[in-house]
C-alpha cells in the first residue's frame, strides 16, 4: 500500500521568537496611532472641533425652542468636549486602517479555512458598527428629541449641558453600534459550535423578548426608540443565523471535510 502523502502544515517556516512577536505587536500600535493621529491632525484643521461639535449636535439643536442654545456649565467644557469629539471621529475615520495593523498582526498564526472566516467578520463587524451609529444619528436621534421637546412645559426653557449631551449622544452610539453586531455574535457562536443553528432557530422567541428588554434599558422611555432598537436587533438576528449557516459550509476546516468525505 502507498503512503498517504500527508499536508504540509500550513504554518511551517511561520514561527517567530516571542521578542519579535512583540516588536512586530508594537510596530502594528505605532502605525494604527500615527494613523489616527494624521486623521485628527486634518480634522483639526478641516473642519475644526468646534464643527464636530455642531455638526453632532444638529439633531438635538433642531429640536430645541427657537432661541435656545446648548450650554456649558464647566471653564474648560467648551475646550475639552470639542477635542474629546475630534479624536472619536478620528479613530472613526483610521478605523479601516486600525483593523488593517490589527489582521496584519493576527493573520499569519492563521491557518488558511480561519482566514477565510476572520476577515469577513473584520469588515463586516466594522460595517455594522457604523450603520448602526449612522441610523442613530440620523432616525433615532430626531425621533427622541421631538419627542422629548413635545412633553417639555411651557414655562421651561431646554438648555442641555454639552457634556451631558456628549455622555448621552456616546451611550446611543454604543448601545446601536454593539446591538447592531448581533449577527457577528450569532456566527461566531454557531461556527465554534458553542450553539447549533437549530437551537438559535429555537430561541427566536426568547431572543425577541430579550431585545425588547435591552432597547428598553438603554434607550430613552420612548416608543420610537425602543422600537427602533428592538426591531433591528430581531431582524439582525435573523440575519445572523442565514448567514451562519452559509459560514459553517464555506470555512470548513480540512478536518472537517475529510471527515464529512465518504469512506
Amino acid at each position: 500500500m502507498s503512503e498517504i502523502p500527508t499536508k504540509e502544515d500550513e504554518l511551517a517556516g511561520t514561527e517567530q521568537p516571542f521578542v519579535q512577536h512583540l516588536m512586530e505587536l508594537r510596530d502594528r500600535l505605532v502605525k494604527a496611532l500615527i494613523a489616527i493621529g494624521v486623521v485628527a491632525g486634518i480634522l483639526f484643521f478641516y473642519p475644526g472641533p468646534g464643527a464636530l461639535y455642531d455638526l453632532l449636535a444638529a439633531p438635538l439643536v433642531a429640536h430645541l425652542p427657537k432661541g435656545a442654545t446648548l450650554i456649558a456649565t464647566s471653564v474648560i467644557s467648551p475646550f475639552m468636549v470639542p477635542l474629546k469629539i475630534l479624536l472619536m471621529s478620528a479613530f472613526l475615520v483610521a478605523l479601516p486602517v486600525v483593523l488593517w495593523q490589527v489582521w496584519a498582526f493576527v493573520a499569519p498564526g492563521l491557518y488558511s479555512h480561519e482566514k477565510k472566516l476572520v476577515l469577513p467578520l473584520v469588515v463586516s463587524s466594522t460595517l455594522l458598527f457604523l450603520v448602526g451609529v449612522a441610523f442613530c444619528y440620523f432616525f433615532v436621534f430626531g425621533q427622541v428629541f421631538a419627542f422629548i421637546q413635545s412633553f417639555a412645559p411651557k414655562s421651561i426653557t431646554a438648555a442641555p449641558d454639552i457634556e451631558a449631551y456628549l455622555s448621552f449622544v456616546l451611550t446611543m452610539f454604543l448601545a446601536f453600534g454593539l446591538s447592531f453586531e448581533v449577527p457577528i455574535v450569532v456566527i461566531v457562536l454557531a461556527r465554534m459550535g458553542i450553539v447549533s443553528v437549530e437551537k438559535l432557530k429555537g430561541f427566536r422567541g426568547y431572543f425577541i423578548v430579550l431585545a425588547f428588554i435591552i432597547a428598553a434599558v438603554v434607550t430613552p422611555p420612548d416608543v420610537v426608540s425602543q422600537l427602533a432598537l428592538a426591531v433591528p436587533m430581531c431582524l439582525l438576528y435573523e440575519l445572523g443565523i442565514w448567514a451562519a449557516q452559509i459560514f459553517i459550509r464555506h470555512t470548513k476546516s480540512p478536518e472537517d471535510e475529510q471527515a464529512q468525505e465518504p469512506t
